[in-house]
């Protein structure tokens, strides 16, 4: 029996030009806000990209201060919203091997440690199957609480997400596409992994 194709993209950096997260925040909360609130993380942010502070603590300290607080109807209508700057900031090389996918009928996942708000949207109108993102805490008056819901859906934890969704591994043949450290365990669990 001929085995199905999987083809697993990573979203930042892989799929788009740029952080989406970073656009976001300049897109939600505007470059003076943003600015500032950088300057105010910058310590933090210095010792994750010297791997001495962890990844998914820093992202959830820096979301946690532009966006904690806020209504959750607000915050996903703005994700969707953001899907036309999301265009401007497309890896046309990228999404052209996401495209040619499709239309093989491949099984095409977005797999990000972004946030799901706005990676899920875009992803949704180019005809993705599904998506395997970062989920966000929301309080019962449906507010954001600045948590995050689910593990930050960065390195193993992508595996572990796709694992999750199609857990009979020898029945598909997987690629997978990215750019970063993040994705290292998922191109290394892939039959055909590339780095973009």
């Amino acid at each position: 029996m001929k085995k199905r194709t999987i083809a697993v993209f990573d979203f930042d950096g892989t799929l788009t030009t740029k952080d989406t997260l970073l656009e976001f925040i300049k897109f939600a909360c505007g470059r003076r806000r943003f600015i500032l609130g950088f300057l105010l993380y910058s310590p933090i942010l210095v010792l994750m990209k010297l791997h001495l502070y962890p990844n998914w603590k820093a992202k959830q300290k820096v979301f946690a201060y532009f966006f904690k607080g806020w209504g959750y109807r607000r915050f996903k209508s703005l994700g969707q919203s953001f899907s036309s700057e999301i265009e401007k900031i497309r890896n046309e090389s990228v999404i052209k091997k996401m495209e040619n996918h499709i239309h093989c009928s491949d099984t095409v996942y977005v797999v990000s440690a972004s946030i799901s708000e706005w990676v899920r949207p875009w992803c949704e109108q180019m005809n993705v199957s599904g998506v395997m993102a970062t989920e966000i805490e929301v309080d019962q008056k449906g507010l954001i609480t600045g948590r995050f819901l689910t593990d930050n859906c960065y390195g193993q934890e992508k595996v572990n997400r796709l694992a999750e969704k199609e857990p009979d591994r020898e029945s598909y043949c997987l690629y997978a596409y990215g750019d970063s450290r993040g994705d290292k365990e998922l191109l290394e669990y892939a039959d055909h992994g590339f780095l973009c």
